[in-house]
């Protein structure tokens, strides 16, 4: 189906300029407040993206009108003669009375107080700081992912707030998640009596996204780690569904849901009024867009989920042959058809180009902000690893669901197949084009990674067995990893046995990763929080990694 631009708006529930003899709008002049905190995000050498959201206190299909400020901070204001800037402009009900501005002829490199006024109301303050320009020593990011309100308080995003430095938060994906209900992911959680989904249902509507959306932002610790600092996100799966792809997804069932591009648009449309993210100019999915610090590092931010990506093969559906039983060669040339993509050509194309470009301009990484795990591993098993007596001992430790899924597991690891099919795993074909591009542009790439859960340290290599890049992955904020559930088995030491890539794993903590970028080394530090379910917790390093430079690529990481 061909779009064009007008349509494209259509599609996401927005619409062209209104014709010049519209009738003049009514302005809401009763009280308001600012219950959602204030954000940035998207931040360039001359520009960012700032938002808050309007909450009048009455209904009203009135315009709010609002102003913003900018101010320098420090040494900026005193020595650099850096000046203020204002602006003001109108937010309704048709985006959900939530405001973005796109800022323009800021300083590169420099750190900046924001504040907006509405009604004679004015908002917290929030940071920013300017990407550099030139030569630059360092840089500091927060790396997060995955959310899960009812799972669990968000400390992690409160120690992202008190940290003495950090120069943007990357989001990898999973800001919010699609399920309510009773009975639904995370509700076991011992503090979910209080943090139940809003709505009570799982997310279809465009009301029903807006108002998910609107939840999360009245978290006070996801208002200070927004406040803190520029965040640069992306969507994965629960923005829209569970494992979404361009034309459906696991968690929609359109007989009872509705047309999947319907729920799709939606959910977009609410993530673009509630997120502090640069829109693509004609609109739809296509946000994949580059951040340069300095001559220090290119970040690539990656969209792999609704732009292009087929559906997911699965093994209940794709494995078991015409006789019943596992057909695996099968399986595998399905895996391996070159027709399944994560990413279409233009986006393929797009990576190639930034990597190559960034080389070229002497920049020392390359950094792909990605969503789901790069890394090459099988479905492991436990026994091997353990030994039969030890493994005995922890399946009779485990509850009868995690007996289930633990054999389940062994019977699998047999096959020796991948261990996600919604990871890179899954399509292979299209990893390696990605680790083609790598390699033409001898880029020293470094893959940030969300989604499972789980800190991950991986070694990527092609199918010939050349490295061709280093894989963090971060564990989530609060959403669940195989570790709280399987308890008795040490998943970590049993990835990182069966797998070559895996270098370190994780499954228990929660967190996130700082990344520290010099010229002469990569470190990630992978910080947890001691607890999710009090009111106070413990910041931790869990383990730090470094890389450094080497010809044509880097060297492999290796623990400090």
């Amino acid at each position: 189906m061909s779009i064009n631009r007008r349509s494209a708006l259509a599609f996401l529930g927005l619409s062209l300029a209104a014709p010049a003899f519209a009738q003049a709008p009514v302005h809401y002049a009763g009280a308001v407040a600012f219950k959602h905190g204030v954000a940035s995000g998207d931040p360039l050498a001359d520009r960012v993206i700032l938002w808050t959201r309007i909450t009048p206190a009455e209904a009203t299909t009135g315009e709010i009108a609002y102003r913003w400020r900018i101010t320098p901070t420090g040494k900026a204001s005193l020595f650099r003669r850096v000046k203020a800037i204002s602006g003001e402009g109108v937010t309704s009900g048709a985006r959900d009375f939530t405001v973005k501005v796109d800022v323009s002829g800021l300083k590169p490199g420099v750190e900046y107080s924001y504040e907006f006024e509405a009604n004679g109301v004015v908002s917290r303050n929030g940071w920013f700081r300017t990407l550099p320009v030139g030569k630059t020593a360092d840089v500091v990011l927060a790396v997060a992912s995955c959310t899960l309100h009812p799972n669990g308080y968000f400390h992690a995003y409160s120690a992202i707030s008190a940290l003495p430095r950090v120069d943007a938060v990357l989001h990898l994906g999973d800001y919010i998640y699609e399920y309510g209900g009773p009975g639904s992911y995370g509700m076991d959680s011992k503090v979910a009596w209080h943090r139940a989904h809003e709505p009570n249902h799982e997310c279809v509507s465009l009301a029903d996204y807006r108002t998910r959306h609107a939840q999360y932002k009245s978290d006070v610790q996801l208002q200070a780690a927004h406040a803190r600092a520029a965040w640069i996100v992306v969507w994965d799966d629960h923005e829209t569904a569970n494992d979404s792809f361009m034309s459906g997804a696991q968690n929609h069932t359109p007989i009872d849901e509705g047309p999947w591009n319907e729920r799709k648009a939606a959910a977009i449309k609410a993530y673009y009024e509630w997120m502090p993210i640069r829109e693509p100019v004609d609109g739809g999915f296509a946000i994949n867009r580059t951040f340069h610090f300095g001559d220090l590092a290119s970040l690539m931010m990656l969209e792999t989920r609704l732009t292009a990506r087929d559906r997911q093969l699965s093994y209940e559906r794709d494995l078991n042959g015409m006789n019943g039983k596992p057909d695996v060669p099968g399986f595998r040339k399905k895996l391996a058809d070159p027709y399944r993509r994560m990413m279409g050509d233009d986006q393929e194309a797009w990576l190639a180009s930034e990597l190559t470009a960034s080389v070229a301009s002497g920049r020392t990484w390359q950094v792909l902000g990605n969503e789901v795990i790069m890394a090459r591993m099988g479905i492991p098993s436990a026994r091997k690893v353990m030994g039969e007596a030890a493994f005995a001992r922890a399946l009779a430790a485990s509850s009868p669901a995690a007996r289930t899924r633990v054999t389940r597991l062994e019977d699998f690891a047999k096959l020796g197949l991948p261990y996600g099919l919604d990871m890179w795993d899954g399509y292979p074909v299209d990893r390696e084009r990605v680790y083609a591009a790598v390699k033409a542009a001898q880029a020293r790439a470094i893959v940030l990674s969300g989604d499972s859960h789980a800190f991950w340290v991986n070694e990527l290599f092609d199918d010939a067995g050349t490295r061709a890049a280093v894989e963090f992955g971060t564990t989530g904020i609060t959403s669940p990893g195989g570790g709280d559930t399987l308890t008795a088995f040490p998943l970590g030491e049993v990835f990182v046995s069966a797998n070559k890539e895996v270098v370190f794993n994780d499954q228990r903590a929660k967190g996130f990763i700082l990344l520290t970028l010099t010229p002469t080394e990569a470190r990630a530090d992978l910080m947890a929080v001691s607890n999710i379910t009090e009111p106070t917790y413990e910041t931790r390093v869990v383990k730090s990694f470094r890389v450094t430079p080497a010809q044509g690529g880097l060297s492999a990481p290796v623990a400090v």
